[in-house]
């Protein structure tokens, strides 16, 4: 049986293509991989010849004849079959709480986005932020902040155990630490702890493999 491909965009570059990827190897799901570089030759057309079903956008699974697009689907068909056990808290709040802050990063954060785009191939001093950033900012500070107070005592992720929420949270783990962002101590932890994941690591090392450049 073959095994299921993720198509995904630049590892350097590509947040939401990061989400799909550490979802899936969170889940011990063994999976190929199909670059398509952004903004190189004919990005629509390469996409739609490995993902057909789905629109021209990344990452997109594709299990058989069967295809996944969204990264909060591919986050969902990777818990349902985790080969690592349960990757949403087994509370029914606690997973409600889990899933709510994995729709508040889906769907905000934009102005935080589009300033701190991720670009795991630089490092530098950011200041003077615009006031919507700011904002973006101490909003996932303040969600960080809570999920570690309440949770701190079963690991050192957002729910203790590792998670899909720190799949969704990951690329943002990377551009505070490519803006160098300031944190407290319970956030620099938590951002250490994303960091150094083995599956973290394996993407890094790929991004730096990685030979065109794009101007975020």
């Amino acid at each position: 049986m073959s095994k299921p491909k993720l198509v995904l965009g630049n590892k350097r570059y590509s947040s939401w293509s990061l989400r799909g990827y550490l979802a899936l190897k969170f889940a011990g799901i063994d999976f190929d991989e199909v670059m398509v570089p952004l903004f190189v030759g004919d990005f629509h057309k390469t996409m739609k010849d490995n993902a057909p079903e789905a629109p021209t956008k990344v990452p997109s699974l594709v299990d058989g004849e069967h295809t996944i697009w969204d990264t909060n689907s591919i986050m969902e068909f990777a818990a349902e079959t985790s080969q690592n056990g349960a990757l949403w808290p087994e509370d029914k709040y606690q997973r409600a709480h889990a899933r709510s802050i994995c729709a508040e990063m889906h769907s905000g954060f934009a102005a935080l986005r589009g300033y701190m785009p991720m670009d795991l191939g630089q490092v530098k001093e950011t200041s003077d932020l615009p006031e919507d950033v700011s904002a973006d900012i101490n909003r996932i500070i303040e969600i960080w902040s809570d999920c570690r107070k309440k949770y701190a005592e079963k690991g050192p992720y957002l729910f203790g155990k590792l998670s899909m929420a720190d799949a969704a949270y990951a690329p943002v783990v990377a551009r505070f630490k490519g803006n160098s962002v300031a944190l407290d101590d319970a956030c620099t932890a938590y951002m250490l702890a994303i960091w150094d994941l083995p599956a973290f690591e394996e993407w890094r090392a790929g991004a730096a493999t990685e030979t065109w450049i794009i101007n975020v």
